[in-house]
C-alpha cells in the first residue's frame, strides 16, 4: 500500500529541481546556505517539542553563529548548554526538581548540538560528549523518567544505550537506533519519547560507530543484523521484551541497518524505517563525486569539512576512496524481506534517497507493507521528519498499533 501524507492518493514520484545533492536532506532553506549547518539547525529546533531547546532559544544560539564557521558553531551552543546547567543548578538548589530537570535536559540538548561540527578527534569533542552525557543522565533523574542505561557487549567493546520502561509491564518495546549523526540520547528526543508516551516501551541505543563508539576503535558495520542481535539478546535476557513483540525502528543511515535486520532478524514483529536505505554504497560514492565536482566553483565551509572527517572518522576509513570500496558492496536484500514493513519518505530528500525507498517497498516480499510519503505541506518533509518530530512519531505509532492490535491511544 502507498499513499501520500493524509491519504489522497498515490503519492507523487519525486520532482528532481535545480539539480540537488546526492546527500539533500532539506527542500528548503531555513536559516543557514551551508546546508550542513541549516540541516542541523532544524534538528535542534525539532527537538523542542520533547524537551529540546524552545523556538526562541534556538534562534538566540544561531544570532551570534556565523554562517558555514564551525568554531563559532561550537562556542554559541556551548556556551548556551551552560548557561541552561547553570539555571537547573540554581532551580535545584531551590528544590524546584522538575524546572531543573527541563532546563538540564535543554542543556543537553545545548551540548549535543555544539560537538556536531567539533574535529572529532579533539579534546573539544570528548569534552562536550562528556557534558552532554552528563546532562542526559541528570535529566532523567530530575524528571523521573523511567530510563535505565545499560550496555551490549560487542567484539570486547560496549554498546551503549537506554531503556524507557512503559508503565504498562506488557507493553510491546520499540528499538529505536539512529544514523550517521545521531547519538541514543539524541534519539530520545527525536522519537523515543513521543513513543513512551504512546504507549510502549523504547529502547535507544548506539551501534558501532553511532554515537562516540568510534573512539573505542569501532565503526559502521556492513553487516549491522550482527550487532543489532546482541542488542536484541539484552532485552529479551534483561528487560523481558517477548520475542514477537518488538518493533525495529531505523532513521537515516539506520534505513539501512534495519533493512538489513529485517531479513536476518526472526524476533521482530515489524520494521519501520525513515527511509529505506539499502544501498549507502551508491550515495556515499555519488556524494563524494559531487563534492569533488564543486571544488572547482566553490570553496568548502569549515563545518562541511568537519562533517566529512566525522563521516570518514565514524566508517573507521582515512580516505573517501575507502569509504566507498568498504561501502559499494553493502546491500540489504529485499528478497529476504517478509516481515510486515512501514516505509517512510520525505519528499525533501534526494531522488537517491526516494528511488532507493520506492525500489525497497515494491520488491520486499512482505504481504503486510506500507508506502508513506510526506510532502512539503506536513511541514514534514525533511529527511527523517527532521523539521517536524511528531509526525514520525504518529506514523510510526500508528503503525505499531495496528500491528500489535493496540487500543486507540487518542482518547
Amino acid at each position: 500500500m502507498e499513499r501520500n501524507a493524509d491519504n489522497l492518493g498515490t503519492a507523487p514520484a519525486a520532482k528532481v529541481a535545480n539539480a540537488p545533492r546526492p546527500d539533500q536532506r532539506l527542500a528548503r532553506k531555513y536559516r543557514f546556505d551551508d546546508p550542513d549547518m541549516d540541516l542541523f539547525f532544524m534538528a535542534a529546533l525539532s527537538w523542542g517539542p520533547a524537551g529540546g531547546l524552545d523556538i526562541g532559544q534556538a534562534h538566540y544560539i544561531a544570532s551570534s553563529i556565523v554562517d558555514g564557521d564551525a568554531d563559532s558553531w561550537e562556542q554559541s551552543f556551548t556556551a548556551y548548554g551552560n548557561l541552561q546547567n547553570q539555571q537547573a543548578e540554581a532551580w535545584s538548589a531551590r528544590g524546584r526538581r522538575r524546572a531543573a530537570g527541563e532546563a538540564r535536559l535543554k542543556a543537553f540538548a545545548s551540548y549535543r548540538s555544539a560537538w556536531q561540527f567539533s574535529a572529532p578527534t579533539s579534546a573539544t569533542f570528548a569534552a562536550l560528549y562528556q557534558q552532554h552525557q552528563a546532562a542526559f543522565v541528570t535529566a532523567m533523574a530530575e524528571l523521573r523518567l523511567p530510563a535505565t542505561f545499560f550496555t551490549t557487549p560487542w567484539e570486547g567493546k560496549a554498546l551503549p544505550g537506554v531503556f524507557l520502561q512503559n508503565a504498562n509491564p506488557d507493553a510491546p518495546v520499540a528499538l529505536v537506533i539512529g544514523g550517521a549523526d545521531t547519538c541514543f540520547e539524541d534519539l530520545f528526543l527525536s522519537l523515543g519519547r513521543g513513543i513512551l508516551e504512546r504507549g510502549y516501551s523504547v529502547a535507544i541505543v548506539d551501534l558501532p560507530g553511532q554515537g562516540n563508539t568510534a573512539l573505542q576503535g569501532l565503526c559502521w558495520e556492513t553487516e549491522p543484523e550482527r550487532p543489532i542481535a546482541a542488542v536484541m539478546d539484552v532485552l529479551v535476557q534483561r528487560f523481558g521484551a517477548q520475542p514477537g513483540r518488538i518493533a525495529l525502528i531505523g532513521m537515516s543511515l539506520g534505513g539501512y541497518f534495519v533493512t538489513r535486520a529485517a531479513g536476518h532478524e526472526t524476533r521482530l514483529a515489524t520494521v519501520i524505517a525513515s527511509t529505506p536505505f539499502p544501498a549507502p554504497g551508491q550515495l556515499f560514492a555519488a556524494s563524494v563525486r559531487s563534492a569533488i565536482a564543486a571544488l572547482g566553483t566553490q570553496v568548502p565551509t569549515a563545518s562541511s569539512i568537519r562533517s566529512r572527517q566525522v563521516a570518514l572518522w565514524k566508517a573507521g576509513v582515512k580516505m573517501p576512496q575507502e569509504l566507498i570500496e568498504r561501502w559499494g558492496p553493502a546491500v540489504a536484500d529485499p528478497e529476504r524481506v517478509t516481515v510486515p514493513f512501514l516505509s517512510v519518505l520525505g519528499g525533501g530528500d534526494s531522488p537517491m534517497f526516494a528511488a532507493q525507498a520506492r525500489d525497497w517497498h515494491e520488491r520486499i516480499r512482505s504481504t503486510r507493507k506500507e508506502f508513506v510519503y510526506l510532502d512539503a505541506a506536513t511541514g514534514a518533509d525533511g529527511h527523517c521528519q527532521v523539521n517536524a518530530r511528531l509526525r514520525m512519531v504518529q506514523e510510526a505509532t500508528g503503525w505499531m498499533d495496528e500491528i500489535f492490535n493496540a487500543p486507540t491511544r487518542e482518547a
